[in-house]
């Protein structure tokens, strides 16, 4: 199941390699929750790690992730597991290409192209 939450990056933590050779980097989004603002961790694993590059703090941003839970020595761990970032009032931030561009970005358009 998905969810989304929309705030201000508040910090982004740089990626880290374990020996096994999973990868995750974290980042900290402050989301305005009425008198006591939240900061929401969220994780990103493996392909997902990339996602952050381009962000910085104090952008506003839209996350998609999941919720992903696990028992560890009889203790129970919840973790956000982000897999879309968008900067609002901006473009999505991902790991690949636009179809077509061959890595580039698309050209731009004027009025004039517009064929209504």
């Amino acid at each position: 199941m998905s969810y989304e939450l929309s705030g201000k990056i508040k910090l982004i933590q740089e990626p880290q390699t374990f020996n096994s050779g999973f990868t995750k980097r974290e980042m900290v989004v402050i989301v305005e929750d009425g008198k006591y603002p939240q900061e929401i961790n969220l994780e990103f694993v493996q392909d997902k790690v990339s996602l952050l590059d381009s962000l910085q703090p104090g952008q506003e941003v839209k996350v998609n992730f999941d919720i992903r839970g696990r028992e560890y020595n009889g203790r129970y761990f919840n973790n956000l597991q982000g897999w879309r970032v968008e900067v609002l009032g901006g473009a999505a931030a991902a790991p690949s290409a636009p179809a077509g561009f061959g890595g580039e970005e698309p050209p731009p358009y004027s009025d004039d192209d517009i064929p209504f």
